[in-house]
């Protein structure tokens, strides 16, 4: 009588009986929340399934999942043909936390900024670093959000507010839809990072790089808040930093080289962070895993694009029709990698797309196992809450999915999903007509009576026997009401089971049923005609499950993601140091012996081995330099290729931030200018500040990731700058940022150096209590000569001001670059003991060049500078060798000491001649060879090889241009097939060729700008 009592009240929405603070408003309604699924295909875990089995909950907890017992207030629900899988489990969504509004307009390069941060409080200096923030503080349901989750399975999410660098806590909830119900798993589940600033309106930082030195800085600055003198007072940011640490640390990125980039803050300061990452991982999936860092994948995989007219086509890179046809396969190369990750629907433009893009990454090699780990248990498991859910466990929360068929088959649906115990219909009413034929059970005790039941619509219905029998039937989705008159005489099919023999004419007193519709299955109690209570339950007559789709596999084999970089014009390998004789070559050595007719050089584990007349090496490969110039490889003293971003211009003294931490290895300028024979290149800081960025100097190897591109072992040098650029003027600029005038640029750099100075001595005496600041560790290196400066120069006045200031405080400017007045102060210059780099021929760019002449660099030159021939331009670079003649007609500079301008006196400037800059055994083989001489305007580089290993081979790059123009074909045709076929289209976005200079800039919002007026 009680189970008939309880399935008298059952209503849709059923939750499991807790303890509530909340007040009833109306008349209580507690109900225990017992239920047994019965006749299931369970699958507890993505390891464990179980045919036929049995699920019992209560009070919104799982009791049991297998084949036990039921108990007897249960209510017994038959999910015969159903699957129950553990609801899913989102672990990197904003759900139920607001955004932040960012306030004011957006932030101007050059223009009024905001230097401090406008948080209140004892909170940090800088308000993208939000540390203080806990997600669970701002947490609230939704059920308008929530219910989208559920319908897609989803029933755990970890949220937090995605604003800032530095982002604070985030809280793991369940998607109840009612407050009251709402569970929280944990108020402090993870502790987020990011690159953007956010909705920060503060000026610093403006760049990736001053993102990443932001992040330095406040590890250093946490580590040093343990043991602040008392007489600091209190910092909640840096304290909820500190707090956070001890929790799961997940670092959102954009793209595979920010993801490394993240990595390699963890392991400057020993956290191994959960990487969300940006979807075109698989292009460098070697790298990645070697990280050894747990994931958070998308699905938001790009849309074709409408490439129909062929003018709209070209405009499409390689890079993107080729991430395009790859994405998808992005999961299942962190599969075959063995990368632990878990998926998510963050990105995604509509999450109803969630479960087609799913499936889709199946259909590229994903496997369905894994699919469901990376939605249950491994973010469970990295969120240490696999003891509450994940799997379906006893004691685990009840959340769980009833589905008509296979989880990942493209017809299966998802028919309820619970949450706490709690029902919700997703597509239980709707998951078939409700036409159709039902299999009727009515229990009087231990006794059970079969019929059969036609249902036409939901207010017409019949009881089936010999004869179809007048039946009353109305439904209004939710609650069933049934009745029929017959007397059917039984025979007894088992123990305590009758069949039916229904007989028509002696149909007898009226049989009432009312219940709820569970979509296939209703169930409900009534009375018999005798008015005696049963229990009922209709079972609509089972289809076959939706069961895998036997669709064709598109998987992408892994070779054909190998793209080294991922370019048109990359490789299928890296290459790699060869044994090579190049033979009877005109050889530029840069040594004593001058240039050399008629010569061999060996090239042999990545050096120059031999050089002379006539050498012969078995296993080597020859190449014949008959009538061809070897020359060592082009350096090029400042450039600003292979980046993200040049300026943090938001301070005027960034010496913390790093030019190594934002290398972009996928420039398409890096191969360009090894075809004009460049093969070192130094990347500067651009010209926004007093002192600027730290250098960092690279060896072009093509297809290299960011680590392997930076020169090892080499001199760290810095960027400063003088002039227009670093002062700006208030009337034409809007400038609020110090120095507005010359002036003020020589009394920054003053200032700054006292600063370094005074620090240098409070570390040194032993002071316990010194916070660490990159800024001044970068200055004090260069007090101690263990960091050397280029600068940004061209009027006679400052160079001598900047002179000056060095000699007072015991360093030497290594370098002046661009020096257009260098001519006029070239014997100071020269006793101060500087190297200078300069254009060959640039003047009337702006006012500080008036004065600029092309007889520059060969005054200099015969004044006996040491001088170099520099870029500063994507485009230049590839033609520094013609740069260099220059200097022949301008100056009658010899063609010898004319090309050392490109190659040997780079090489001295930046200290690293006994390295490369000339061939000379024991060099690393970093050569070019000409087709003709090297200073003419026709020359062209065949072969330029960096240490030993050719990176471009001219005759190769020709045959290759037609497999890349039939690789594109096919990649625009697949496009255009698809785009036929139905798939989401958006218009063609013309893919950026990104050329930086020496002005160039990044808004807050983290999107390029320019201002390339100057240099």
């Amino acid at each position: 009588m009680k189970k008939l009592l309880l399935l008298l009240g059952l209503l849709p929405g059923l939750m499991a009986a807790a303890q509530t603070t909340f007040p009833v408003n109306g008349v209580a309604d507690p109900r225990p929340g017992s239920f047994a699924f019965t006749n299931a295909t369970i699958i507890k875990d993505a390891s464990t399934t179980i045919q036929n089995g049995t699920l019992v909950i209560k009070e919104g907890k799982i009791i049991s999942a297998g084949n036990g017992s039921i108990p007897p207030d249960a209510v017994v629900i038959d999910c015969k043909g159903k699957y129950i899988y553990p609801s899913l489990i989102d672990m990197y969504s904003d759900y139920g936390v607001s955004a932040t509004q960012r306030a004011g307009g957006t932030f101007a390069f050059f223009g009024p900024q905001q230097f401090n941060s406008n948080t209140k409080g004892p909170y940090n200096w800088n308000q993208a670093i939000r540390s203080e923030v806990n997600a669970a503080d701002l947490f609230g349901t939704d059920d308008s959000k929530a219910q989208p989750l559920r319908e897609l399975g989803f029933g755990t999410v970890l949220s937090h507010q995605k604003d800032g660098i530095a982002r604070g806590t985030g809280v793991v909830a369940t998607l109840s839809g009612k407050k009251e119900n709402m569970v929280i798993l944990k108020e402090k589940a993870a502790a987020f990072y990011s690159f953007s600033k956010g909705s920060s309106t503060q000026s610093y930082p403006t760049s990736m790089m001053g993102a990443v030195a932001l992040l330095r800085q406040n590890y250093l600055d946490a580590q040093w808040y343990k043991n602040r003198p008392e007489k600091e007072g209190i910092n909640k940011t840096l304290e909820a930093w500190n707090d956070e640490q001890s929790l799961p640390q997940v670092f959102e990125t954009t793209d595979k080289w920010s993801g490394l980039r993240a990595d390699g803050i963890g392991d400057e300061f020993g956290v191994q962070y959960i990487i969300k990452g940006g979807g075109n991982e698989y292009q460098r999936i070697g790298e990645v895993a070697a990280t050894k860092a747990p994931y958070i994948l998308s699905l938001n995989f790009p849309d074709a694009q409408k490439v129909e007219d062929p003018a709209d086509a070209r405009f499409v890179a390689w890079s993107d029709l080729a991430h395009w046809e790859l994405a998808p396969t992005n999961p299942a190369v962190f599969e075959k990698a063995k990368i632990l990750f878990a998926l998510t629907t963050a990105d995604l433009k509509d999450v109803k797309s969630f479960w087609p893009n799913l499936r889709k990454a199946i259909q590229n090699g994903l496997s369905e196992k894994t699919a469901l780990e990376a939605l249950t248990k491994t973010p469970a498991t990295l969120l240490k809450i696999a003891d509450k859910v994940g799997s379906l466990e006893p004691g685990r929360l009840a959340n769980f999915l009833i589905t008509n068929g296979d989880l990942f088959a493209e017809k299966t649906s998802i028919l309820e999903n619970w949450i706490q115990g709690e029902r919700y219909d997703i597509n239980a009413k709707n998951s078939s007509e409700l036409k159709g034929q039902y299999t009727l059970a009515i229990t009087e005790g231990s006794t059970v009576t079969q019929y059969q039941l036609e249902v036409k619509n939901n207010t017409s219905a019949t009881v089936k026997a010999q004869e179809a029998l007048t039946t009353r039937f109305s439904t209004d989705g939710n609650l069933v009401s049934l009745s029929f008159s017959l007397k059917p005489t039984t025979k007894v099919i088992g123990t305590g089971q009758k069949d039916s023999v229904f007989d028509n004419k002696q149909a007898g007193a009226l049989i009432r049923l009312s219940g709820v519709n569970y979509g296939a299955s209703w169930q409900g109690v009534g009375a018999n005609e005798k008015g005696a209570p049963v229990s009922w339950v209709a079972s609509q007559i089972s289809s076959t499950p939706a069961t895998k789709d036997s669709a064709k596999q598109t998987f992408i084999k892994p070779e054909a993601q190998t793209v080294y970089p991922f370019s048109s014009y990359g490789t299928a390998m890296l290459p790699q140091p060869e044994t090579i004789l190049i033979k009877n070559a005109t050889v530029w050595t840069n040594e004593p012996g001058g240039i050399q007719v008629q010569t061999d050089v060996l090239v042999k584990e990545g050096k120059i081995a031999q050089v002379g007349k006539g050498l012969s090496v078995g296993g080597a490969r020859v190449i014949d330099g008959t009538g061809k110039h070897l020359t060592p490889g082009i350096i090029d003293e400042h450039s600003h290729i292979a980046v993200f971003s040049i300026n943090e211009g938001a301070q005027s003294v960034t010496s913390e931030v790093r030019i190594g931490d934002n290398l972009n290895p996928d420039d398409i300028n890096i191969y360009r200018q090894l075809s004009g024979g460049v093969t070192t290149s130094q990347i500067l800081h651009g010209s926004a500040n007093t002192i600027g960025g730290q250098s960092q100097l690279i060896k072009l190897r093509w297809g290299a990731d960011a680590e392997g591109l930076k020169f090892k072992g080499a001199d760290p040098f810095i960027k400063f700058a003088l002039g227009e650029n670093v002062k700006r003027t208030a009337a034409t600029q809007g400038n609020s940022r110090y120095p507005d005038t010359r002036m003020g640029v020589y009394e920054v750099l003053n200032d700054a150096f006292q600063r370094a100075r005074d620090y240098e001595k409070a570390i040194k005496s032993g002071d316990k209590t010194v916070r660490r600041d990159l800024e001044l560790d970068a200055l004090v290196e260069i007090l101690n000569n263990k960091r050397f400066i280029t600068c940004h120069s061209y009027v006679q006045s400052e160079i001598l001001g900047l002179i000056n200031i060095a000699e007072k405080y015991g360093f030497k400017v290594n370098t002046f670059t661009h020096i257009l007045e260098g001519y006029k102060v070239a014997d100071r210059i020269k006793q101060h003991g500087s190297n200078v780099s300069t254009f060959s021929d640039w003047w009337g760019y702006k006012n500080e060049v008036r004065d600029a002449i092309p007889y520059n660099a060969a005054i200099m030159h015969q004044l006996g500078l040491n001088v170099c021939i520099n870029s500063d331009d994507a485009e230049m670079a590839r033609r520094l060798n013609q740069e260099a003649a220059k200097t022949i007609k301008y100056g009658g500079v010899s063609e010898e000491e004319a090309f050392k301008m490109v190659t040997l006196n780079p090489a001295k400037a930046l200290h690293i001649s006994n390295r490369v800059g000339s061939i000379k055994v024991g060099k690393d083989a970093d050569l070019v060879l000409w087709s003709s001489n090297p200073l003419s305007i026709y020359a062209r580089a065949l072969y330029t090889m960096v240490d030993g290993a050719v990176y471009f081979d001219r005759q190769k790059d020709s045959e290759n241009r037609g497999h890349r123009t039939a690789e594109r074909n096919r990649l625009i045709q697949k496009m255009l097939s698809a785009t036929k076929a139905g798939v989401p289209t958006v218009q063609v976005k013309p893919t950026a060729q990104v050329v930086l200079h020496c002005e160039d800039h990044e808004h807050a919002d983290g999107v390029l700008a320019a201002d390339a007026f100057e240099f």
